[in-house]
C-alpha cells in the first residue's frame, strides 16, 4: 500500500521577502543588519507608528520580543538611522518586495474591491525652494483594510490638484502614467477596481481588463461624447419607464467631513 503525504506550507518570515534588496550603505558604516531595520520599521508601522522617532520607540519597547528572530547586534537603531536608510533604499525594489510579502499575508478573494485614489502629502511643499507638494496614488484593498500598492506621482505628470481636480494643460497626464503603472504592479485578477473620474480613460480600463479585473469608474462631463451618450440613454430609459431595458440600480448615501 502506498501513502501519499503533503508537506505543510512553509511559513515565510519578512526576511525571506527582503533578502535580495540592495543595501545602499557603505560596508564600514553598517552597525545594524538591513533586514533588522526593515523588519522593525514594518512591525512598528503596523502597530501605528507614524514617525521615525515612534519607530525607534517601538523597537526599544519590543526589544526582547524582536531578539527572538532578529540579531540586533548593536541594539535598536536610532531614528536617524531609520530615516537615512529609507531615504536611500531603491523605492521600486522595496515596493516589489513589500508587495510580495503582502500577497503572502493577505487573502485577496474574488470580488475584492480595490479603490485607487490620490492625495497630497501634508507639509510636503517647500516654499523656499519652490518645490511642489508630493502627490501619491495608492490602491486600497477594502476588505483587507490595507494599501496594496503606492506610487509617487512624477512631477511631469498631471498631478492631483486641490480637491483632485484635473489640470489638462500639463504635457503628460496623471491618468496616462501613474494609474496604469500602479495597476501593472498589482495582482487584480478577479477584483473590482474603483477609480474616480480622473481614471475614466480607455487605456486605463483596458489595462484593468488585461489584468483580468473588473472596474467601476466615475463618469463626468469632461468625457464629452461618452457622458452625452450615457445621459441620452438614461433619458430614454426614463421616458420609456425602462421598458426594453435590463435595468438595475444600487445607491448609497454617505456623510463625512461635513459633506453629504
Amino acid at each position: 500500500m502506498t501513502y501519499l503525504t503533503m508537506e505543510p506550507k512553509k511559513k515565510r518570515a519578512i526576511a525571506d521577502f527582503f533578502e535580495n534588496i540592495q543595501d545602499p550603505r557603505i560596508e564600514r558604516t553598517k552597525q545594524h543588519k538591513l533586514i533588522d531595520i526593515i523588519t522593525i520599521a514594518i512591525c512598528a508601522v503596523i502597530c501605528g507608528a507614524e514617525t521615525w522617532i515612534a519607530i525607534e520607540t517601538y523597537g526599544k519597547a519590543k526589544k526582547e520580543w524582536l531578539k527572538q528572530f532578529l540579531e540586533l547586534q548593536n541594539g535598536i537603531p536610532s531614528h536617524d538611522t531609520f530615516a537615512r536608510l529609507f531615504a536611500r533604499i531603491n523605492p521600486k525594489e522595496f515596493q516589489q518586495c513589500f508587495l510580495e510579502w503582502i500577497k503572502s499575508v493577505a487573502q485577496i478573494i474574488n470580488g475584492e474591491v480595490i479603490a485607487i485614489d490620490g492625495k497630497n502629502l501634508k507639509r510636503s511643499y517647500n516654499k523656499k525652494s519652490s518645490k511642489r507638494a508630493i502627490n501619491m496614488i495608492s490602491a486600497w484593498a477594502v476588505s483587507n483594510r490595507l494599501v496594496m500598492g503606492q506610487l509617487k506621482v512624477n512631477d511631469k505628470s498631471n498631478e492631483i490638484a486641490k480637491s483632485l481636480r484635473v489640470r489638462v494643460s500639463r504635457r503628460k497626464t496623471f491618468q496616462d502614467t501613474a494609474i496604469p503603472e500602479l495597476i501593472n504592479v498589482l495582482d487584480i485578477s478577479g477584483c473590482i477596481v474603483t477609480i474616480d473620474a480622473i481614471g475614466c480613460q480607455k487605456e486605463i480600463v483596458k489595462t484593468i481588463v488585461q489584468k483580468e479585473g473588473d472596474y467601476v469608474v466615475a463618469l463626468k462631463s469632461n468625457q464629452g461624447n461618452l457622458h452625452r451618450n450615457v445621459e441620452n440613454l438614461f433619458k430614454e430609459a426614463i421616458s420609456k419607464r425602462c421598458q426594453g431595458f435590463k435595468a438595475s440600480s444600487y445607491s448609497t448615501r454617505e456623510f463625512g467631513y461635513g459633506r453629504e
